[in-house]
């Protein structure tokens, strides 16, 4: 049974008073306002802070890739998970520069690249549930046995942050062909068009693109019997990343931790747990509008608005990871503004007015 933590709204009330009283125009801070109040609910304090951001990378094969939906081929997944382990990817450059603690967990990445060597690759856990989905054109990409230790293996990054003490988790992902997974999820959770919402992924070309939308559409019609719920759609056609992400997403949730949503991928994950527990909406925070336009029907559906707009389409936790400093200031501004009264400035116009003596 999922049970999500509630915010506090006391805490959000107290929070919201506070920003009418700092030396600004209310409102003025726009959004960074916002944010420091959902916060504070998270938090349950006025004044929240984010010191330490956490940020697992969940790394897994896609049986679907055989379908020529992709530009690279699998082997990629598991070379990006070498260069994650060695700090030369983009999302490991953002978690040292925003000093967070960054991990790579392996939940089916097609080869072990743990066995074989004497070579140890640092920040990887290895979670592996299998070799990869399977081809969801032919059969469910997942077992049911699958998807659950896939998403167990979301549980434990989340338990491994709370451990640490984290106050901030965002969850990237690594697979090729998971873009695939992640459109034909979003398609049949959203009632949308897929060839309206299918994108260019990691780069292909019009003619892949077109057999992308195909090999969605095919998916989804051999699995439609299937679709009782959010959990089958995702079991049918994702992907055991995804499936890790939506195990994140829950634990972060139930356990409240405020996390960041990152990009089309993670987005999908976010959907099916937000059809699952839509409470869960309120520990999110939706970080980036990448270009892949499966995206805004994620958006759309929740109602939600990103933070950051930077044509992003690279994956990882990227994006999210570019919006902790944003985070971390609307907190600063949140509680190192002055107020009106500690500054001696006057809050309106009625306040310059001269004092009538009597």
């Amino acid at each position: 049974m999922i049970k999500i933590k509630s915010v506090s709204n006391e805490a959000q009330k107290k929070a919201l008073k506070h920003q009418g009283l700092l030396t600004k125009p209310q409102g003025s801070l726009g959004r960074l306002e916002a944010l420091a109040v959902q916060l504070a609910g998270h938090q349950n304090r006025i004044y929240p802070q984010v010191t330490a951001p956490w940020i697992s990378v969940f790394a897994a094969d896609h049986g679907v890739s055989v379908e020529g939906v992709s530009a690279f081929p699998a082997v990629v997944t598991q070379e990006m998970v070498k260069n994650f382990s060695m700090g030369g990817a983009a999302i490991t450059v953002l978690a040292k520069e925003n000093l967070a603690h960054f991990e790579v967990v392996d939940v089916g990445v097609l080869n072990d690249i743990t066995q074989g060597g004497n070579i140890s690759f640092a920040h990887l856990h290895s979670f592996r549930v299998a070799a990869g989905s399977f081809n969801f054109l032919h059969q469910p990409a997942m077992t049911n046995e699958m998807l659950q230790k896939a998403m167990a293996a979301g549980c434990c990054a989340v338990e491994r942050a709370l451990e640490a003490e984290a106050d901030l988790f965002i969850a990237g992902e690594m697979g090729i062909g998971n873009t695939t997974s992640a459109t034909a999820i979003i398609a049949q959770l959203c009632d949308a068009s897929v060839d309206n919402i299918v994108g260019l992924g990691t780069g292909i070309n019009a003619t892949q693109k077109q057999l992308k939308a195909e090999v969605i559409k095919q998916g989804l019609q051999t699995h439609k019997a299937l679709f009782t719920e959010s959990l089958e759609v995702l079991r049918c056609v994702g992907g055991l990343e995804i499936a890790a992400l939506v195990g994140a997403y829950l634990a972060c949730a139930e356990k409240g931790l405020t996390m960041v949503v990152d990009g089309m991928i993670a987005c999908a994950a976010a959907l099916v747990v937000c059809e699952m527990a839509p409470e869960a909406k309120k520990w999110m925070i939706f970080g980036h509008q990448s270009i892949e336009p499966a995206q805004q029907c994620v958006f759309e559906r929740l109602e939600v608005r990103p933070l950051l707009d930077l044509s992003l389409r690279l994956g990882e936790g990227s994006g999210a990871a570019l919006c902790i400093p944003v985070i971390k200031m609307a907190c600063a501004l949140h509680e190192k503004m002055a107020t009106f009264s500690e500054a001696g400035v006057s809050e309106s116009e009625a306040d310059l007015k001269p004092k009538l003596s009597v």
